[in-house]
C-alpha cells in the first residue's frame, strides 16, 4: 500500500506548497483529513479562497462513497471504544479493499489486524504528504503534471469498478452528467452540479429497474 500512498502523498505535498500554502498544512491535512481525493480538491478550493460551506459540501459529496464501505464493515469493527472510532475514520478506498481481501495471520485477532493495517496505511499517507511538503519548501521542484496524480487515481478506481460491475451504464451516466454540467454550470460549481446530475440519474435508473435493497 505504501508504494501507492507515499508517491501520491508526495505529489500532494508538493502541489500544496506550490499553491502558496505553508508546508505544515500538508502533514496536518494528511493526519486529520486523510482523504486523497478531497485533499487534492482542497488545493484548488483553498487557492481560490472558496467559502467554507462550498468546501464542506464538495468534500461531503466526494467522499459519500465511504458510507457504503462502512456498511460492509459493520460486523468487523469493535462495538465501542477508540478502536471503533479510528477504524471508521481510517476506512479509505484502498484500506477497505485490503481488509476485504486479506485474512489476518494465524493467531492474530481480526480487530487487531484491521487496526494495524489501518494505522500503517495512515502513517504511509502522512509520511508521503510530509516528505512532499518539506521537499517543496527547500527544493525548486517543477510541479507541472503532478496534478494529474488525482486524475490517475480516479482512472484506476474507475477501472477497478469496471472489473467489479461489468455494466456500461454507470460509466455512460457519469460521462453524460459531466458533459451536461460542463455545458450548463459555471466552473466553480461544476463538481457539485455534475454530482447532482449523477445522483438524479442513479435514482431514475433505480425507479425504472424497480431496484430495492433486497435485490
Amino acid at each position: 500500500m505504501a508504494f501507492g500512498y507515499v508517491p501520491l502523498g508526495v505529489a500532494f505535498g508538493l502541489l500544496l506548497v506550490d499553491s502558496g500554502q505553508p508546508w505544515w498544512l500538508a502533514p496536518l491535512m494528511g493526519a486529520v483529513v486523510y482523504a486523497g481525493s478531497a485533499q487534492f480538491l482542497a488545493i484548488g478550493l483553498l487557492a481560490a479562497h472558496a467559502p467554507l460551506p462550498d468546501i464542506f459540501i464538495a468534500t461531503l459529496l466526494l467522499n459519500l462513497r465511504h458510507v457504503f464501505f462502512g456498511f460492509s464493515m459493520l460486523a468487523r469493527v469493535p462495538a465501542r471504544g477508540w478502536r471503533r472510532l479510528y477504524l471508521i475514520f481510517g476506512l479509505t478506498d484502498e484500506t477497505w479493499s485490503l481488509l476485504s481481501a486479506a485474512a489476518p495471520p494465524a493467531g492474530v485477532r481480526r480487530d487487531a489486524y484491521d487496526l494495524a493495517v489501518t494505522a500503517l496505511d495512515h502513517a504511509a499517507w502522512v509520511g508521503g504528504c510530509t516528505l512532499g511538503a518539506v521537499a517543496g519548501g527547500v527544493l525548486d521542484v517543477d510541479t507541472r503534471g503532478l496534478d494529474f496524480a488525482l486524475t490517475a487515481l480516479f482512472l484506476v478506481l474507475a477501472v477497478e469498478q469496471w472489473h467489479a460491475l461489468h455494466e456500461p451504464w454507470p460509466f455512460l451516466l457519469a460521462a453524460a452528467a459531466g458533459l451536461l454540467a460542463l455545458a450548463l454550470a459555471p466552473p466553480a460549481q461544476f463538481l457539485l452540479v455534475a454530482l447532482a446530475f449523477t445522483l438524479s440519474g442513479l435514482l431514475a435508473v433505480r425507479r425504472l429497474r424497480g431496484w430495492t435493497p433486497a435485490t
